[in-house]
């Protein structure tokens, strides 16, 4: 990643005459760093740099802007060839770093962005988006090796998460959508407990199961928020199902992200989740 002078340096070269008085890393995931210029600029930085990778979201966040019922992302300048992208800061503050209130109001406009998104033909996003297929074997599959990491941090759910691997998947019998594809609390930008001022991002947008991201929705803001995003969203085969299983594969990889890094708000928001993704009794 580059230093904070040169990130000086890079804001300097694109944007002539601005001052970067303050510079500070702000975010640090699985594929990128994030930092923020002056309070009002951010970039973003890949850890593996792919420049096409890089001008291609760079022409997505444009599209999507186009279509989405909410705020995201809007490139002031790419740096393709150290995978960097800068936009404007949105409002907010991520929805991972807030306490737990009712989420109502936020699966709503969850559940409307990605009906925004998923009734879109497929082919607008033609050049934009790939195809991120998993066969659900292998998410069952690399659940377990994310579990194995976990086991000894989690003993009260472990019989059932042991059966939920030891179990088949569901059928994955649906046609793909472009969706934001990580539709994690750390990638929603709130100004208030009700109000969602920004989706940000979408270096892993692709064309998936539609029952992906609202698996999210379940895993961080649980299952009455899910009901509420799917309020309005067409009927869809067994979506609810695949979204169950998606929630409950992937909130194995974020306790071991959590574990791992030492981030305790992935730690804590996953543990709190094994209570109504593995409950002790039946869920209603």
């Amino acid at each position: 990643m580059p230093g904070l002078a040169e990130i000086r340096r890079l804001v300097g070269a694109y944007l002539p005459g601005r001052g970067t008085g303050s510079v500070a890393e702000i975010g640090a995931g699985l594929d990128n760093v994030a930092y923020e210029v002056d309070g009002e600029l951010i970039v973003r930085f890949a850890r593996t740099p792919d420049p096409a990778r890089t001008e291609r979201e760079a022409r997505l966040l444009s599209a999507v802007a186009a279509r989405s019922p909410v705020p995201v992302p809007a490139p002031v300048f790419v740096a393709a060839e150290l995978g960097c992208i800068a936009y404007r800061k949105l409002p907010g503050t991520p929805l991972i770093d807030q306490p737990r209130g009712d989420a109502t109001a936020v699966a709503a406009t969850l559940g409307e962005l990605l009906t925004a998104l998923h009734t879109v033909p497929i082919g607008h996003w033609a050049g934009l988006a790939d195809a991120d297929d998993q066969p659900m074997t292998e998410w069952l599959r690399d659940a377990a090796e994310e579990y194995a990491a976990v086991a000894d941090r989690v003993p009260v759910h472990r019989e059932r998460i042991e059966a939920f691997l030891g179990s088949p998947p569901p059928d994955r019998g649906s046609d793909l959508v472009f969706s934001h594809n990580d539709l994690g609390i750390e990638h929603v930008l709130v100004t208030d407990e009700a109000t969602v001022s920004g989706v940000i991002d979408w270096s892993d947008a692709a064309l998936v199961d539609p029952a992906y991201d609202f698996g999210l929705i379940l895993r961080d803001l649980g299952p009455a928020a899910l009901d509420t995003a799917l309020g309005g969203y067409p009927a869809h085969g067994n979506l609810r199902e695949r979204a169950r299983f998606y929630a409950r594969c992937t909130v194995l990889e974020d306790l071991a992200y959590g574990l791992e890094t030492g981030l305790e708000r992935y730690r804590a928001k996953s543990i709190d989740a094994l209570d109504w993704l593995y409950p002790l009794r039946s869920h209603p």
